[in-house]
């Protein structure tokens, strides 16, 4: 009888010690991994802060070499060109403050479109019922497997054709109406509210967009700021479309500007560390949505069914 009972808790403290076994394996994977994931920013940091002239003739160093903040200042246009050529960088400053303009302008005016048009769409999908409506709906499933450069050169031809090359409207012009993910995702939501509201707003003599607005949005306003994120960072980071239709200095924005700024250097090499500021920069705008709305945008997306 003691053998049975002592069996029994030696099985749990195997249990218990495999189960801590396990975890301290997937905490320090855990862990190798986040450091595998941060490694870029770092180094990316320590080239800012190093000087030209050290990075090139110490390139493996962990550390920042020859430490210096004028490659920030140089991208953000505190100091003179001559400052700037003297400590090795880029024969022009960067108009940093501009670029930035630009591209939260386009940004906004993207995402703040795309969502509003494509909640139209996804509500005609999802709560009316008009003749093949189906069919629509999987001509949008099937435009999510069309890889965007295909759309590129047509694209380009209307935007030239309309006289829009290098202008405001030339580069939000694809994508600031609706995108075929943008209508997937909201048509998703739209499906679980309840139709008993929509019913009881037309016995009042609601129409349809007044059901919209006044129904369908109010209730819809997580995904919709989670998908105008999910859009906002997208556009952003967009970097080819922008570089054919918005070369031009006035409309140029950061992605665009970085890649310039790289050609910039007199010695004839690219200016790293300047380079290597200027993205920082221009990276802690998404850095912060991320800190603070990424859960939102995890547990939206989780909500929607969309992986």
């Amino acid at each position: 009888m003691q053998a049975s009972a002592v069996e029994p808790d030696t099985r749990d403290q195997v249990v218990g010690n495999s189960a801590r076994h396990n975890q301290t394996i997937a905490r320090v994977v855990l862990v190798l991994l986040i450091l595998f994931t941060l490694f870029p920013f770092y180094w990316a940091l320590r080239t800012a802060l190093s000087t030209q002239r050290d990075l090139l003739a110490n390139p493996a160093s962990l550390l920042p070499v020859g430490f210096t903040l004028d490659n920030f200042r140089a991208a953000l246009g505190l100091i003179s060109t001559s400052d700037a050529v003297a400590s090795g960088g880029s024969g022009r400053t960067f108009a940093f403050w501009k670029y930035l303009f630009n591209t939260a302008l386009v940004s906004t005016v993207v995402a703040a479109g795309q969502v509003f048009f494509s909640a139209m769409a996804a509500y005609a999908l999802a709560r009316l019922n008009f003749p093949l409506r189906n069919a629509v709906f999987i001509m949008f499933l099937a435009a999510l497997m069309v890889p965007g450069v295909v759309l590129l050169i047509p694209n380009f031809v209307l935007i030239y054709d309309l006289g829009w090359i290098n202008t405001y409207q030339g580069i939000v012009a694809p994508t600031v109406l609706m995108s075929p993910f943008a209508v997937f995702f909201l048509r998703q939501f739209f499906l679980g509210i309840n139709r008993d509201l929509e019913e009881a707003a037309k016995l009042d003599g609601a129409g349809y967009f007044e059901i919209f607005s006044r129904i369908i949005l109010p209730l819809s306003s997580g995904p919709m700021l989670t998908l105008g994120i999910i859009v906002f960072i997208t556009q952003w980071n967009d970097y080819f479309w922008p570089f054919l239709v918005g070369r031009d200095e006035d409309v140029r924005v950061l992605t665009v500007a970085l890649s310039v700024f790289r050609s910039q250097t007199p010695q004839g090499s690219p200016d790293w560390p300047g380079l290597m500021a200027g993205t920082l920069l221009a990276a802690i705008p998404i850095i912060v949505i991320f800190l603070f709305l990424g859960r939102r945008i995890a547990t939206s997306l989780q909500f929607t069914g969309v992986k």
